[in-house]
């Protein structure tokens, strides 16, 4: 029995408002209300669905939200699911944008930060462990992941060149899954190029409308988070090292440090990690021209970030029982997220070594290059901090929740030693 759209608005509210923790608890979330609490999706029709969002670029959380709303009550279904997915950490990232933009140099404030940024390197360092765990069960797939580490780590070879030649490696040497394909057929609730000209014109429209204003801040931030949007795939801890490559390395809009204080604003918030977009437009624009130019600039970015998504669903989501059961897409999903454990490995280095040192500088020996710490940098504080983040969440699996308040607080009482 489909539900009303009302009590439908309703439950997509309550996943809004409790999505803490990161895509595995907000899809755990997800999978209670909508399976286990109510006959809404069944088993099957749920993993299916959650393959199918793994298969495309973005926070698959999200998808997966828009996915289970497009199913049950048609676009405007996925429309509702999609936004109640996101605004409500939308709209408190961006409060704290301002906030941390007002007095992000307050002793207090730093203090109470460092705590955060210690236990971010232990949630990176957790996401390592659980992805790797579920992608590497083939000598092809540690190959690919060792590939991938010494591609961005050593080589600083750009991330969609790595999901482009881990995907193709996959398809050639990963062992196909047993299934069997079903024929290609249009649904009749299917209208690819409708879709495609709607979502693509939505997309393309407002950075048009900057490009001819000539904006050039905000049309390079459009632009940037539209490209991120299409390169996403493996969730947002595997696009987090590009994107900060981009941002604080190439466009230099924000800080190393600005950059790790906005990942700690996006693990205490519901909605999806990669509302850490939304923090760096506010933060790059708010630099130039202040408070409304950086609204401005949060607005695109989650503009450019998130309009793809529905995008992608809508276009696809009447042909998920033929995409699922294809086996060379099998294969290329398998060699990306085993190419994600190098990258986030290579951001669990990064961050560790940006928190734990107050200094950590490029040095290059021919091609290749490598991040080398200042060890008379070290920050004592940092280390006992991340320290007892990794006590608590891997010794004692303390949830993120739970830690983070924890850290946060640790973080001023050693402020005052």
């Amino acid at each position: 029995m489909t539900p009303s759209f009302s009590e439908t608005t309703r439950v997509f509210a309550r996943i809004g408002l409790l999505s803490f923790g990161g895509p595995a608890a907000q899809i755990a979330l997800m999978h209670k209300e909508l399976v286990d609490d109510r006959p809404w999706l069944t088993e099957d029709q749920f993993l299916s669905a959650l393959s199918f969002c793994m298969l495309l670029p973005g926070p698959e959380a999200m998808q997966l939200a828009t996915y289970a709303g497009w199913r049950l009550h048609g676009t405007k279904g996925g429309l509702m699911a999609g936004a109640l997915f996101v605004l409500p950490g939308a709209f408190v990232v961006l409060a704290l944008s301002i906030i941390y933009a007002l007095l992000g140099d307050v002793p207090l404030v730093v203090a109470l930060f460092l705590g955060i940024k210690a236990a971010v390197v232990v949630i990176v360092i957790q996401a390592l462990i659980k992805v790797s765990q579920r992608a590497l069960k083939h000598p092809v797939s540690w190959a690919i992941a060792a590939a991938s580490f010494v591609g961005i780590f050593f080589l600083a070879l750009p991330y969609p060149l790595i999901v482009a030649a881990a995907a193709i490696v996959g398809v050639g040497f990963i062992p196909k899954a047993s299934v069997h394909p079903a024929p290609i057929s249009q649904p009749k609730s299917a209208h690819p190029l409708a879709t495609i000209a709607i979502w693509g014109s939505l997309w393309a429209i407002p950075l048009l409308a900057l490009y001819l204003a000539n904006a050039k801040l905000l049309t390079s931030i459009g632009l940037f988070f539209s490209k991120l949007a299409v390169v996403t795939f493996g969730g947002a801890y595997a696009v987090l090292a590009y994107m900060t490559q981009e941002v604080v390395v190439d466009k230099g809009w924000i800080s190393t440090a600005t950059m790790m204080d906005g990942l700690g604003l996006a693990e205490t918030t519901p909605g999806p990690l990669i509302l850490v977009t939304e923090f760096v437009g506010f933060q790059a624009a708010f630099a130039e021209g202040g408070l409304w130019l950086g609204i401005a600039g949060a607005a695109f970015a989650l503009w450019a970030t998130f309009i793809p998504c529905f995008l992608w669903i809508f276009t696809a989501a009447p042909y998920l029982s033929q995409i699922s059961s294809r086996p060379r897409l099998a294969a290329a999903l398998s060699g990306i997220t085993a190419a994600v454990v190098g990258v986030i490995l290579n951001l669990s280095i990064w961050f560790a070594l940006h928190v734990l040192f107050e200094t950590a500088e490029l040095q290059h020996f021919g091609p290749l290059q490598i991040l080398v710490p200042d060890v008379a940098t070290l920050n004592v504080h940092a280390a006992i901090l991340a320290c007892l983040a990794a006590l608590l969440m891997l010794r004692f699996k303390v949830g993120m929740g739970a830690t983070l308040a924890v850290m946060a607080v640790s973080g001023l009482a050693l402020s005052f030693f």
